[in-house]
Formats: C-alpha cells, structure tokens, sequence
C-alpha cells in the first residue's frame, strides 16, 4: 500500500523525465541566445568594418565627398589629426567626434568601441564604433563608423521572450504525452501486480497475465509464471511427500502399538519374540526415515550432492562385489580391470544395494550383477528372473513411494523410495538409470562416467 506523501513509479519517472527536459531545454536555450548574440555582433563589427575600408578607400583616392551616403543604421565621419570633422553622413554631428580624444588614442585600426547611443543621437540602446585610419601618412585622417545595436538587442529579447513563453508550453506538453505514454507502459506492471494479489488472495489460479508485447515485461512474466508454475508444483510434491511420508510411518509404528498392546493383555507373553518382532519393525523404521532424510536432503540442496563426504576415484568392480557379497542370492561377475569412476563410495554402495534389494525381493530364483566398461562410462547392469515392470510402468516407478498392482506390489518391507533415491544419487554423480526387459524379468543399467 502507497504511505501519504508517497510518489508513485509513473510520477517518479515523469518528474525526472520533466526536471531534465527543462534543465536540457534551458541550457539550450541560453546557448541559442548567446550563439545567436555572438553571431548579430560579429556581424555587426564586419559590415560597420566593411563600411569603414570603403570609405577609407574614398580617402586614399581622393574621391570622397563631405557628404557620405551609408546605410541609415550607420553614421560616419571623417576627422582629422585634430579631431575636426572632415566629411560625415546624413544624421552624424558635425562638430563633434563620436569617441573622444582618450578613446581614439587608445583605439587601433579596425578594432571596436562600445558607446551609449544617446552619444550619436540615438534613443536607447547601444552602438558600436570601428576606426580606419586612411590617407597619406604626413597628413591621416581617421575614419569612424558607428552602427546600432538596436535591432540586435531587439532580436535577442523577442527570442528570449519567445523562448520563456513556449518553453513551459512545451514542457507542459512533453510531461502530458510523458504521463500518458508511461501509464500506457507501465500497464502491463500493474496488470501483473493485481494478478499476484488475486493470487495471493485465493481468487485465481496460479498465473499471472502475460502481454501481448514482446519486451522486457512480457520475458519477465513468463519468468515468473515459470516460477510460480514450479512453486505450486514443489508445493504438490511436498503435500504428497508430507502424505505419504505419514502413511507409510503409520504402518510400522501401528504394528508396534498393537504388539505391544495384545502383550500387555497376555499374562503368558512371549517377550522374545516379541522383542524380534519390534526390533523388525524399528529396523524398517529406521530404513524408511533415512531414506526421508536422504531425499529431503536431495530437494533442499536443488543441485547441490545429496552426499557431504567429498568425491573421489573409486573402484566400481570392487564397491560393487564388497555390497554383492552381503546377498548369497546374488551372482556376480567381477571385472579383470579396474572400472574407476568419480563419487562418493557409501552413496554409490547405496544405489547398488537398493538395486540389490528390490531385484531380490522379486526374483524367482535367479539375480546377476555385473560392472563393464562402455566407451567413456561404466555400466553397472542388474538382472533378476522376476515378473518384470510393464513398459508403461518404467519411468513411474521411479517416483517416490510408488508400488505397482503387479507381483512386485507384494513388497516385504518395502517403501518405494529404494529407485527414487538410486535415480537420485545416480543423478548427483552425473549418470543415468534406465529398466528394460531381461529374458526373462527386468534389467537395470546405470551407467556413470569414468574417471577422466
């Protein structure tokens, strides 16, 4: 919720936009000002320049008259070492110069003297004189030139006054088109931001709209669908997990209670064997929470190991016969080689004993291992003669708690985690599990990349 006082992200983005747009439009405009002064000066002192030459010219050939016509914005005259006006034009003072004695003493040929207009007659304003000095040099005579710089201040003023009228207008404008382009921008953010409320609060489902754009907006909606689609899926799995994870601890823990309840009632109990009926039960038990533990593990640590001892060169052939060994029931076909591989040795003896483990509880009579080298991986393939898994039952098995209706349903203290944590370490250690059918009964192969 917006606090009082707050600004929202559209008035932000306006007010920031708007702030440089006038200290961008601003700059620019005293840069156009002066520019457009320097230039209206500099022509000025050219033509007032020009117009000096000319005369100066006159001078030199002796063809000037006392009266000199130039443009009306201009007065001239020609003076003499003593400062007695020689020739002029029609509106300057006859009798007195337009600088006075220090200033022309100071002043060099062709450069410039600012002076009040009031001095050549003028109203207002300002005029600017350049002095030429013509004639022979035993008797020179100094040409002076003022011109006015009425117009040019004039010039500048009405830009100046035009500038500060419409550069508001203009900003005005450009912060209405801005508020609105921004609104029409922003659309979609708030479309998405109600979408999540609606989320949050129950009253949609778990997606929010995507625009129809192709921009940063629309990726960053499909990202968060992406998102939201894999937290309500984490969501769905935890709930099962959570669920069956209570369904199969009730069964262990029921047997016990009843045990132990039907013994408090028997005067003439049999407390051996009863002890080895809850020593069965705490064992299944035990094996069920480590197998919880070792998938909540596995999903807390997303890509992370499952394992926390550290990977290391380890000989597949002799890991796999050191686990063989503890089931009579199991042939194994020792490789003549060593096949190494990279992994943790208790992580990689559990995925051969949950294999181990199920191909016994299903076979008939009959289960095979063997380690063999492929290329630039090692297969570890397990065998039993047992009633198989249909094809379409191959990749669900692996889920976790997951028994089939077939003969391998008949589960003597199974939980249906073992495949679901031999995909798991198999994963971790950068390998594959992958069932087909044995003649007959069911093969598994999980292959892992070999020592490079």
């Amino acid at each position: 919720m917006k606090r009082p006082g707050e600004i929202s992200l559209r008035g932000r983005l306006v007010l920031v936009s708007v702030l440089a747009l006038t200290i961008g439009l601003a700059a620019g405009g005293v840069l156009l000002v002066g520019a457009l002064n320097f230039a209206l000066l500099r022509a000025v002192n050219t033509e007032a320049l020009e117009t000096a030459r000319g005369v100066a010219k006159l001078v030199d050939q002796k063809s000037l008259s006392e009266r000199i016509e130039v443009n009306p914005a201009m007065q001239v005259q020609v003076i003499d070492s003593s400062g007695r006006v020689l020739a002029l034009s029609p509106g300057a003072d006859r009798l007195t110069p337009m600088l006075y004695e220090d200033e022309l003493r100071d002043l060099s040929d062709g450069e410039v003297e600012d002076i009040p207009g009031s001095r050549i007659g003028l109203a207002g304003g300002g005029a600017r004189v350049v002095m030429v000095t013509a004639g022979p040099p035993t008797d020179p005579v100094r040409v002076l030139v003022a011109r006015s710089t009425n117009d040019l201040s004039q010039g500048v003023h009405i830009l100046r006054l035009a500038l500060l009228v419409t550069f508001p207008l203009l900003i005005t404008l450009l912060a209405v088109v801005l508020w609105r382009v921004l609104g029409a921008v922003l659309h979609p953010v708030d479309a998405l931001r109600a979408g999540a409320e609606e989320i949050t609060g129950g009253t949609r489902a778990g997606r929010l709209p995507v625009p129809e754009s192709r921009d940063e907006i629309h990726r960053l909606a499909v990202t968060l669908n992406g998102m939201l689609h894999r937290l309500e899926s984490a969501r769905v799995r935890q709930r099962a997990f959570v669920a069956d994870a209570a369904h199969e601890l009730r069964s262990p823990l029921t047997n016990m209670r009843t045990e132990l309840e039907v013994a408090q009632r028997l005067p003439d109990t049999d407390w051996p064997a009863l002890t080895h009926d809850l020593l069965t039960d705490v064992d299944r038990l035990s094996r069920l929470v480590d197998d919880l533990l070792l998938l909540a593990r596995s999903d807390d640590g997303g890509g992370g190991r499952v394992v926390s001892a550290p990977f290391r060169s380890v000989d597949l052939g002799a890991l796999v016969g050191d686990v063989a060994d503890r089931y009579p029931a199991v042939a194994y076909l020792r490789p003549a080689a060593p096949m190494e591989v990279t992994g943790e040795p208790d992580a990689l003896g559990r995925v051969v004993a949950n294999l181990l483990d199920n191909a016994v509880r299903h076979a008939k009579s009959q289960v095979t291992v063997t380690v063999t080298a492929h290329g630039t991986h090692r297969l570890i393939t397990v065998t039993d003669d047992g009633p198989g898994i249909p094809a379409a039952d191959r990749e669900r098995v692996f889920d976790r708690f997951t028994r089939l209706d077939d003969g391998r349903a008949r589960d003597a203290g199974g939980s249906g985690l073992g495949l679901a944590i031999v995909r798991e370490l198999t994963r971790r250690h950068g390998g594959t599990v992958t069932l087909s059918d044995a003649d007959p009964g069911l093969r598994v192969d999980v292959r892992l990349p070999a020592l490079q």
